[in-house]
């Protein structure tokens, strides 16, 4: 049996994520992996920001050295500490799974409760330029009652940040919820976590609005390129590499280096594996002072529309030219009082609202996209998260978190889902707040809706109802968001274009 050493930072979560990494290695090859702990300039410097400081590879240079040494034959890293230029000799060898990408806001209950009549500042500990950019522009339309929100320097390992946060400190912190998740699995960092984390709630930060740091979730494991055991030690270590993750994250350094890189960065770039061919990009952050809010699918061609076409939005009434509204159907919520106490919830639509004001308060609170996350907020809701537009993939994942499970023991257990009445949904038990009614429309309208090429729409029942009524709209080209209408569309065999924005589709006109 060999025995190999690893080299990684002396951090409880550079350990915690070092020992998960050896504990899954030993098991595919029954060979023997000791961890070598290693200091590194990061983790030394702890009173000022890293883009403050000269220099680069505060996290790596000391672990590199060790490793061109031979005093170490494989380092395990945060691959978000990885710089885009690696010493030469030295090669990656693997990319691991990452299933928790996101930036996650951690707050005491008792802040949540005192927001109503909150005074002064809302202080949010982080020292990154990137959480710093796009917390300042976005994070007070997410808070209940939107203070005015100040950023302050943070540093320290996550047990450190936590505990200042439970000190008062801070208001709120951000980390990334990958770090947490990691010292959630192993039984010495889960016990210190659930001291840290009890009177806490969180807010799990969408990634269309707050997208993390390229490569942010996935551990980088790296070797000398030259070593001599017939390629033993790769063989081992790519065995643990993810292709997903890699395709993901190789999009989103090769954006970072064209950002020009470096801590000091303030631009969130996150990329997202939709099906096997498409791959949604999400930038926003500032660039030389000035705002950078991008989204955009890679994979995919939209079909040109003639000149003399409308566009259908399957949304109410709007002013825009050449843009044809739902005049057809109507959404009507109807109340019901329920019993949601230690209860998740999930909102699928701001109808739902009438119910959820006249509901007791729930134990967790998650809406549909970010739009419906800003208008629950505005109506004096906390909530813990979003599926981003996306369909219940990464809340089923966010329902497995063991972190999050910490403060809330009931997360993976079946939710209540406030939708329309004749909804399903395998997030949980579906409760009826609103029904879809037809109304008579005009000829107008009706001779509008013949002179459209494109349609979007909001549900595939939308979408089934204006074909009954219309059956000329089946020789438009379709569109939908990339979530739940998607789904149905593609499982009715009905051709349809998924698109990333509504601007993708409004820019059809000047095809």
């Amino acid at each position: 049996m060999t025995t190999y050493k690893i080299g990684t930072r002396g951090s409880l979560l550079a350990v915690t994520q070092s020992t998960l990494i050896k504990n899954e290695l030993e098991k595919i090859s029954g060979e023997k992996f000791e961890l070598v702990l290693i200091k590194t300039q990061g983790d030394q410097i702890t009173n000022k920001p890293l883009w403050q400081l000269e220099g680069k590879d505060f996290f790596t240079k000391e672990l590199d050295e060790a490793l061109l040494a031979d005093e170490v034959d494989l380092l395990i890293h945060s691959y978000k500490d990885l710089g885009s230029e690696r010493p030469l000799g030295i090669k990656l060898a693997a990319i691991t799974e990452r299933r928790f990408a996101h930036d996650i806001l951690i707050i005491p209950q008792k802040n949540i409760e005192e927001l109503k009549n909150w005074k002064g500042d809302f202080v949010v500990g982080t020292s990154s330029p990137r959480r710093i950019a796009n917390i300042s522009h976005s994070l007070k339309n997410y808070i209940p009652y939107s203070p005015n929100i100040r950023c302050e320097t943070l540093r320290g390992n996550v047990n450190t940040r936590i505990r200042k946060l439970k000190d008062g400190e801070y208001h709120a912190i951000t980390l990334a919820l990958a770090g947490i998740e990691r010292l959630a699995h192993t039984e010495k960092s889960a016990f210190e976590l659930k001291e840290l984390l009890s009177g806490m709630n969180y807010f799990v930060m969408p990634q269309s609005i707050f997208p993390s740091a390229a490569s942010q979730g996935a551990l980088g494991i790296e070797m000398r390129k030259d070593r001599s055991d017939d390629g033993k030690l790769f063989n081992i270590l790519s065995k643990l590499s993810h292709s997903k993750t890699v395709e993901e994250v190789e999009r989103e350094r090769k954006t970072f280096k064209e950002f020009g890189g470096g801590c000091h960065l303030a631009v969130g770039i996150h990329v997202k594996k939709i099906n096997d061919n498409l791959f949604l990009h999400v930038h926003a952050g500032e660039v030389d002072s000035q705002r950078i809010e991008r989204k955009r699918l890679e994979g995919i061609t939209f079909p040109s529309l003639h000149s003399d076409k409308k566009l259908f939005v399957g949304l109410p009434k709007t002013d825009k030219q050449n843009i044809v509204s739902d005049e057809y159907l109507k959404k009507v919520p109807f109340t019901k009082e329920l019993d949601l106490t230690d209860k998740h919830v999930f909102v699928t639509s701001m109808y739902c609202l009438p119910t959820l004001k006249s509901s007791s308060r729930s134990e967790g609170l998650w809406a549909a996209g970010a739009k419906s996350a800003r208008d629950l907020a505005a109506n004096g809701f906390w909530v813990n998260g979003t599926a981003d537009s996306l369909g219940t993939e990464d809340l089923k994942n966010i329902q497995s978190s063991k972190a999050l499970q910490i403060i809330h023991s009931n997360l993976n257990k079946s939710w209540s889902v406030l939708t329309h009445e004749d909804s399903k949904s395998d997030m949980g038990d579906v409760v009826g707040t609103y029904e879809r009614k037809t109304v008579e429309v005009s000829n107008d309208y009706e001779n509008k809706l013949k002179e459209v090429g494109a349609c979007y729409w909001t549900s595939f029942p939308q979408y089934e109802s204006f074909l009954k009524k219309f059956p000329f709209l089946k020789e438009a080209s379709h569109f939908c968001g990339m979530g739940k209408t998607w789904q149905e569309f593609k499982k009715a065999g009905v051709p349809v274009y998924p698109i990333a924005q509504m601007q993708d589709f409004y820019d059809l006109l000047r095809k």
